[in-house]
């Protein structure tokens, strides 16, 4: 039997039921591949990330993340709630932590009560609307662009907060995800985030997606400092600025359990 720690922590929060919830297991060294997509698949969240110390220079920790059907090259939340247990649980005594990842070596900074992460941007260009993307919405979008998800423009939060996406139609799309966004009425954009064929039908705060969209704003609205909401059910907050080829994503985190597998 092998056993291991493991924090569940919501992301881009401060209060209790909100964020997205991330299971986080610090490690000595790394298990079998299988047996981490397996207890990704069991704790049934978005994410699951695992952490051991890195041999890479200039890092602290080497970071994978799984969501419950396959391991993935970049996830925000999950990163929020690694940082969150290096910190409060593990006690670093430090301001910042690098992760070396597949998307490269990944920073997070302590700023008061929230954490900053460092991250790449992600490009997206205009295409025509698939029909397969707009039957899966279940509403036509004002725009579509493209990049590693789709990012569908729509006209306002009503819109975004009225789809009811068919998640079986979805998994037909040949991209990661889908980014619904729109204007904001108290923050400047908002957004939701579906990936069911990743085994998301969706996330509740999706950091991956922010480094899609902080660009994307920042050009439409000509600011580089943005607030975003993700308006699903849970609810997220970030703070978004746009610095070239890199986006800051800033937001608060909380321990919502802590344990130990027994696998």
């Amino acid at each position: 039997m092998t056993s291991m720690p493991i924090y569940q922590v919501d992301a881009f929060t401060d209060g209790p039921f909100s964020g997205n919830p991330a299971a986080v297991c610090p490690l000595e060294s790394w298990p079998d591949d299988r047996l981490m997509q397996q207890i990704a698949a069991a704790n049934n969240l978005s994410e699951t990330a695992f952490f051991v110390e890195s041999a890479a220079d200039g890092a602290d920790y080497d970071l994978r993340w799984f969501t419950p059907r396959t391991e993935v090259d970049l996830c925000g939340h999950a990163t929020l709630a690694s940082a969150f247990v290096v910190f409060e649980i593990l006690g670093a005594r430090t301001e910042r932590v690098v992760f070396d990842t597949a998307s490269g070596p990944l920073a997070v900074m302590r700023d008061g009560d929230r954490l900053v992460m460092d991250f790449p941007t992600l490009a997206v260009a205009p295409c025509d609307p698939p029909a397969l993307l707009v039957q899966a919405l279940g509403a036509a979008p004002v725009a579509v662009w493209r990049g590693g998800d789709y990012l569908a423009l729509f006209e306002d939060v009503a819109a975004i907060a009225a789809l009811t996406p068919d998640f079986t139609a979805m998994r037909g799309l040949d991209l990661f995800g889908v980014i619904a966004t729109a204007p904001g009425r108290d923050c400047d954009f908002v957004s939701r985030f579906f990936a069911p064929a990743k085994g998301i039908d969706e996330d509740p705060v999706t950091g991956r997606a922010h480094c899609a969209l902080t660009p994307f704003w920042a050009g439409r609205l000509g600011r580089e400092q943005l607030s975003a909401r993700q308006i699903s059910t849970r609810g997220g907050a970030l703070e978004c600025t746009h610095a070239g080829d890199r986006v800051r994503l800033a937001g608060r985190a909380r321990l919502y359990l802590e344990g130990t597998l027994r696998v």
